[in-house]
């Protein structure tokens, strides 16, 4: 019981330094972002100031780790230059190695401390800033503890028979003992945490001081793969800082692997006591690879971009496809392009309209989100097309020219209107029911489905008609905005009589199914706006829709 009790706490201790790391990051992240990346860029004038620049931030993160995965955030968003990355990577891993070297003292004290401001900080505090720092605190100070737990966990192992003996046998297989410490360090996410244990080891003299020493590159290795696949399934430039780090530490560790003899003696000169002889080599780890690798930084950066190339960028909804800026000159073949992003546009928001009925009827979360995104496109688009079409009315339009712009930049307005009604309004009832898990009748999604299949297929006419220009297509169109509303006025009826009639699924949607018929119709009305002016250059409209009154002085006559 008591080697499961030992696991279970360093599992526990492990955890606990996870999250405190997790809480560092993203505080400081939420609270300074913008000010880290301007630090960042400040120190990024050359290679030598970025890597005096990464010593002081890990000083603040108190993990390299952390150091790696920030830095990988920014790289991968283009905030930083991946050379200047990774000169800042190298100065962070000198700058976790002092952070050993204070750790190596009894600061016990001050994890309690740090927790307590941090909770004070947070929970008495409106700002978002001061709560993001609170934060920030808290996880120092979980850090710290847990390193302090993972230490006082792995003391059962000093006296393991199995443990001592596992360690006996690794005396003079000092390449073995690397690779060990490397999977014991990955798995832990602290290669500060592996040394504090190796050097805990070597003042007990449970091992030689040059198992230590091999026990150290291993964990100055194993820091390194950790970052690197936590962001391998990120994006490719934030994997190339991680990549770049690990490529350091290997080459460095495997480069020091054959002359642990000699390393023992020279650093002996310095200080004897085994802790201290192995944080100084941690230390000098870093340093070299610092002196090595700061004028190889272009030529890793390179390599790194190498072995992990660019993908190939998905094509973005909401990019044009048609509006070539070559023809503005020319507004006959401008207006025909901006024909083509309307079109395009309308495909668009067709297969917001299509995934809507998904949303609603089978409480799909991830049709809501995808819509949120195809409403993001949609907003783009019509951006860029409405832009175009203020470069193409500088030059002197026609007649016919004149009208078809009127009608392109009309029809691409409803289209929008049409997009944020289906994301701002739709969505949110969508978002309503899935919240409170209500469903339909069946009765109601029947005529739910009705209704929204005869406003997708008005969209489709609507395009048909945009394009065409067809009279009678139009004509139908208007046709079916006054069956719409007539249908509108059928579904009332029957979701009060289902109302009447006690239905519990009914009583619960019933706001949810009349305000989505009521949105359904509006996207239908404007559809079927794109008509009226092909109808009116007809001449098939009539002026107005009310009854023809009697003239005043003929009402007054009357009475």
């Amino acid at each position: 019981m008591q080697g499961v009790d030992t696991v279970l706490n360093v599992l526990g201790s492990v955890c606990l330094l996870l999250w405190g790391v997790r809480m560092v990051r993203t505080g400081l992240t939420r609270a300074f972002g913008a000010a880290l990346r301007r630090a960042i860029g400040a120190c990024s004038r050359n290679r030598f100031t970025a890597f005096a620049g990464g010593v002081g931030l890990t000083g603040i993160l108190q993990s390299s780790t952390a150091t790696a995965l920030l830095l990988a955030s920014f790289a991968g968003r283009g905030l930083i230059p991946l050379s200047i990355a990774l000169a800042v990577m190298l100065g962070a891993n000198v700058g976790t190695t002092l952070t050993a070297q204070v750790l190596s003292f009894n600061l016990g004290w001050i994890s309690p401390l740090m927790i307590a401001v941090g909770v004070i900080a947070f929970l008495s505090n409106s700002s978002d800033k001061a709560r993001h720092l609170g934060r920030v605190a808290i996880g120092l100070g979980l850090m710290l503890l847990s390193l302090h737990l993972l230490e006082a966990a792995a003391a059962p192992l000093r006296s393991a028979p199995a443990f001592v003996a596992l360690l006996s046998g690794l005396q003079d297989e000092y390449v073995l003992a690397a690779v060990f410490a490397a999977a014991a360090t990955w798995f832990i996410h602290s290669s500060l945490s592996t040394v504090l244990l190796v050097m805990s080891f070597a003042s007990s003299g449970i091992i030689e001081p040059k198992l230590g020493l091999a026990l150290v590159i291993g964990a100055n290795i194993g820091g390194a793969i950790a970052p690197y696949f936590d962001q391998s399934t990120t994006d490719v430039e934030a994997r190339r800082v991680p990549l770049g780090n690990l490529i350091t530490r290997v080459t460095i560790g495997v480069a020091l692997l054959p002359f642990l003899g000699p390393i023992h003696h020279w650093l002996a000169f310095v200080d004897a006591a085994p802790a201290r002889l192995l944080v100084n080599f941690h230390t000098a780890f870093s340093l070299v690879a610092a002196i090595v690798f700061l004028p190889l930084n272009d030529p890793l950066a390179a390599l790194c971009r190498r072995l992990v190339p660019a993908r190939p960028q998905a094509e973005d909804p909401g990019q044009p496809r048609h509006l070539d800026p070559n023809v503005l000159d020319t507004p006959a073949e401008a207006l025909a392009c901006a024909m083509r992003e309307t079109l395009n546009l309308g495909d668009r928001v067709a297969d917001m309209l299509r995934q809507t009925m998904d949303a609603l009827e089978h409480n799909d979360a991830r049709a809501v989100k995808a819509i949120e995104a195809a409403d993001n496109a949609v907003d783009s688009l019509y951006e860029a097309i409405k832009l175009y079409l203020v470069q193409t009315s500088r030059n002197e339009l026609g007649e016919e020219d004149g009208r078809r712009y009127v009608e392109i930049l009309t029809f691409t307005t409803n289209l929008e209107h049409v997009g944020d009604i289906i994301d701002k309004n739709l969505m949110e009832l969508a978002a309503k029911k899935i919240k409170n898990r209500y469903a339909f009748s069946a009765e109601g999604t029947a005529e739910l489905r009705a209704f929204h299949g005869r406003v997708l297929e008005n969209l489709r006419l609507a395009l048909n008609v945009f394009t065409t220009r067809d009279i009678t297509l139009a004509r139908r169109l208007v046709a079916e905005k006054v069956a719409i509303r007539e249908a509108e006025a059928q579904a009332g009826d029957s979701h009060f009589a289902r109302l009447r009639q006690g239905r519990p699924e009914s009583i619960e949607t019933s706001s949810i199914h009349m305000d989505v018929i009521r949105d359904l119709k509006r996207i239908n009305g404007h559809l079927a706006s794109v008509a009226y002016p092909i109808l009116e250059a007809a001449g098939e409209l009539a002026e107005t829709r009310l009854r023809p009154t009697a003239p005043a002085t003929q009402t007054a006559a009357s009475h």
